[in-house]
């Protein structure tokens, strides 16, 4: 797959892009140099505008400001690429017709997908080792394979800058490293640059160039992982004590609890259940059934009637 590469160096720069909803400031002044080739982790609390400065890039959300290209242009339908937090799985739709959709912004109005374009879906879905899956329903892949179907539908875009909403939400931390190793892998030999609003900080930490903090909308630092996660910043924005530690060569963020927590030095035993009234049997949810009583060889024996 090839990809269109942005001259200067860099891939896209935003200036002063601001968000309002009912009159209410979410994103709030936010300056970009996207240098080409890089990616850019956006971290945040919750509310803090990450999911809405990456929709207001393309224009899913009204906005002001100036968004261009490296050269100067404003980006077209086919220069940003966006993959959503919560992406609508359509029921009965096979993989390899959903990730087709992403060649929509190339199609002419009521044109149908040509050949080249089949192909293009082809080889992301071998690349992203979902080609057997190409005749499944989207539904029914596992949230991993998912994950990997949505990044091949922005991927067929052959968009030069990748836009990422949380690429790794609802996934246990096996399926996180696959999905984000898999982007950062098409990146170096692709030459994206990746915008992705991420939770998790130490996985930012570890895949980002840079890091972009927002706060109540706002840009409160901009830098290398080491340069933004620290202690007492994180502590004010996120309104928690936390600690930066390095473990193994890698950044990790640890929240501190509020009040030294007390282990049990045993464990509690379960009670025991309910001794059942003569001639009933528990049945474990409240309720009492009646037994029969049966004669077998050895003598009186009771079974649940």
């Amino acid at each position: 797959m090839t990809t269109h590469r942005l001259h200067p160096a860099h891939a896209l720069r935003a200036r002063d892009v601001r968000v309002a909803f009912a009159g209410t400031e979410v994103v709030a002044g936010v300056d970009l140099d996207l240098r080409a080739g890089e990616w850019l982790g956006l971290i945040g609390p919750n509310g803090s505008g990450k999911s809405t400065l990456l929709r207001s890039l393309v224009r899913l959300v009204p906005r002001t400001g100036t968004v261009e290209r490296g050269d100067g242009t404003p980006p077209g339908p086919t220069d940003l690429s966006i993959m959503p937090q919560s992406p609508e799985l359509p029921p009965g739709m096979p993989v390899v017709e959903y990730v087709l959709l992403g060649r929509t912004a190339h199609l002419s109005w009521l044109s149908m997908e040509s050949r080249a374009d089949r192909r293009i879906a082809t080889d992301v879905l071998r690349r992203l080792g979902l080609a057997s899956f190409a005749g499944r329903p989207v539904r029914s892949l596992s949230g991993g394979e998912a994950q990997r179907v949505v990044i091949a539908r922005a991927l067929v875009q052959q968009s030069p800058v990748l836009l990422l909403d949380e690429p790794t939400s609802a996934l246990d931390v096996g399926h996180q490293v696959e999905v984000l190793e898999l982007v950062d892998e098409l990146r170096r030999e692709d030459g994206l640059t990746v915008v992705a609003a991420m939770h998790d900080l130490g996985m930012a930490a570890r895949y980002a160039d840079r890091l972009l903090l927002l706060e109540r909308g706002a840009p409160v630092a901009l830098g290398t992982p080491d340069d933004v996660l620290e202690d007492t910043l994180l502590s004010r924005v996120y309104h928690h004590p936390v600690r930066v530690h390095r473990l193994d060569g890698h950044l990790v963020v640890l929240p501190q609890a509020r009040a030294p927590h007390t282990p049990v030095s045993a464990p509690v035993p379960l009670a025991p259940p309910p001794h059942p009234r003569s001639g009933h049997r528990d049945l474990g949810d409240g309720s009492q059934k009646p037994m029969s009583r049966k004669l077998g060889p050895a003598g009186p024996h009771e079974e649940v009637s």
